[in-house]
């Protein structure tokens, strides 16, 4: 089901990075219908809305985060975004959909660097740091490791 959702979403993304454009912006009153469907459990009014909504993250990407490298991949995550402010909003709040869902959207992404900024201090023992004149991988392991007998010279004692 999410491969299938995340499959249609990246056909959308390459149809639009190949020249054509999203699909439009629902009107309010057919965007209020596919909601009340989607808390009914029709999954195809819930692929409509994150279809037609799909726009809102393009241009969250494009706005707020243009200098990053991997444009791609945020706007997967916002797509990530989107899913779940679809599955969350609450018509009866008032607010509009695209000002709750850009907030989720923008969490999401900001999330993803967060994660991002707290793995970039780790480092595994077995990352490969450099190679050996032979051109075989140089890990930390192979730098840490030493064959002393310490623990078997003191027991022998």
């Amino acid at each position: 089901m999410i491969f299938n959702l995340l499959s249609k979403i990246f056909c959308l993304f390459l149809r639009v990075s190949t020249g054509n454009s999203f699909p439009p912006p629902l009107p309010q009153n057919e965007e209020e219908r596919l909601f009340a469907a989607a808390k009914q459990g029709d999954k195809r009014a819930r692929e409509l809305l994150i279809e037609h909504n799909l726009r809102l993250v393009a241009h969250i990407v494009k706005k707020y985060f243009s200098s990053s490298k991997n444009q791609d991949d945020l706007v997967s995550i916002g797509s990530v975004g989107l899913i779940k402010a679809i599955d969350s909003f609450n018509t009866k709040n008032g607010t509009k959909f695209a000002t709750y869902a850009s907030k989720c959207v923008q969490n999401e992404i900001l999330m993803y660097f967060r994660a991002q900024k707290k793995l970039s201090c780790e480092v595994s023992i077995n990352e490969t740091i450099d190679t050996d004149k032979d051109g075989n991988p140089l890990t930390f392991s192979d730098i840490i490791c030493s064959d002393d007998t310490i623990v078997d010279d003191i027991e022998s004692k």
